[in-house]
């Protein structure tokens, strides 16, 4: 007696239990059974625990995943379940798929050997100095690390180094492991690459930044703005003053707001240009101007340069304005200016401020166009106000 649907149609067992497997055979085709260590995985993340996740791999085993390897800069988880992740199998052992994030610095393995033969960082502590480098500890086997592979910036105190866990890049690994070379250096560059990626996404010019002055050079003041990513404050954005040596300006280890001025790739490493002095606040000369130097002033000032069409005069630090050449030359005292030199007094009146422009136009004293003309304002017009201009006069009949 055959079996009725609920429609009280045949049931056609045979055929629908070969339908059922043809459908599952044309599933597994399109599913990769088998990993092997260095496969790449994009997978769909299933769940994410405290210390371990679980990612689809494309095949009937999940992968497993540290938590870790998904937190962001601030430490916070930044996937979801969900999402999809591109990872790298690092070890398969007794059915269990250990996975990594691709590009991950904090990648586990279970062998040195996959760690080298796929590029992945591995922990290792180093235990003490040696001829032309460190001995570093890396799963109970003892490494080479030449001192120039330690760090990306020169080392002056090889000792600062010793008793700390870093990630290291295995280098050169024979056959039987006795002879590992490594390198931080490698890891750190690919850190600052992908740092230097995301700070490029992150800010456009313009923009106000925190940082910390971390060292000093004749030309300039290194900002660290984020780990790894450092910008250059050129000497003629430190102030709005003349500066000879940055150390008038500012110190290492001092906190700083800048503007972030140019981002541009230089043979392969980025190049970024700040300025203290275009962070503006109360420290920017300019704010206080018009208040300070309004139109018609006289000042004493100090001939800062000059060139073929004027002197250009400090009257304030931070603060330099042009004495144009047409302004003395016709003066009884013409020889008097164009034998100034830079440094020697000179004594001008403020003639134009050109706010926005950060610019001020000076001229002699007693010389200085009238502008008072713009800000007058009248309420009559045409005749109206000709007989305004009369109305004091007395004008007898005859």
């Amino acid at each position: 007696m055959s079996k009725k649907d609920i429609f009280g149609d045949d049931i056609n067992e045979t055929k629908d239990f070969a339908s059922f497997e043809e459908l599952f055979a044309q599933s597994e085709k399109g599913m990769k059974t088998k990993l092997s260590v260095g496969d790449q995985v994009h997978g769909e993340i299933l769940s994410i625990g405290k210390e371990e996740a679980f990612v689809a791999t494309g095949t009937p085993t999940d992968g497993m995943i540290l938590t870790k390897d998904l937190l962001d800069e601030n430490k916070e988880v930044k996937y979801k379940v969900g999402d999809y992740i591109d990872c790298v199998v690092t070890s398969i052992k007794g059915g269990e798929v250990r996975l990594a994030k691709k590009g991950s610095m904090n990648a586990s393995t279970d062998s040195l050997e996959d760690a080298f033969d796929m590029e992945l960082p591995v922990e290792g502590r180093v235990t003490e100095t040696c001829n032309g480098g460190f001995r570093v500890n890396i799963q109970g086997k003892t490494a080479f690390c030449p001192i120039s592979q330690i760090d990306s910036r020169f080392v002056q105190d090889a000792n600062e180094y010793v008793g700390k866990k870093f990630d290291f890049m295995i280098t050169q690994l024979d056959p039987k492991g006795r002879n590992i070379v490594v390198s931080r250096r490698k890891v750190l560059d690919l850190q600052k690459a992908e740092n230097e990626g995301t700070f490029m996404l992150k800010h456009q010019p313009g923009a106000l930044l925190e940082g910390k002055i971390v060292r000093l050079e004749k030309f300039g003041a290194f900002v660290e703005l984020e780990a790894g990513i450092e910008g250059l404050i050129h000497v003629s954005e430190l102030s709005w003053s003349r500066v000879h040596d940055p150390k008038e300006v500012v110190m290492a280890g001092q906190p700083v707001t800048v503007k972030l001025i140019k981002m541009e790739e230089v043979d392969g490493r980025l190049k970024i240009s700040l300025s203290l002095k275009q962070a503006d606040g109360a420290g920017n000369p300019w704010m206080t101007v018009p208040q300070k130097f309004p139109v018609g002033t006289v000042v004493q000032g100090k001939v800062e340069k000059k060139e073929a069409f004027g002197l250009f005069v400090t009257i304030a630090p931070g603060v330099t304005g042009l004495l144009p050449r047409s302004k003395w030359r016709d003066s009884v005292d013409a020889a008097q200016y164009e034998n100034k030199k830079r440094g020697d007094d000179v004594t001008v009146q403020v003639d134009q401020i050109m706010f926005e422009e950060k610019k001020i136009s000076l001229a002699l004293p007693g010389e200085a166009e009238d502008h008072s003309w713009k800000s007058h304002s009248t309420t009559s017009s045409g005749l109206g106000a000709m007989a305004e201009a009369l109305k004091g006069l007395n004008i007898k009949k005859n």
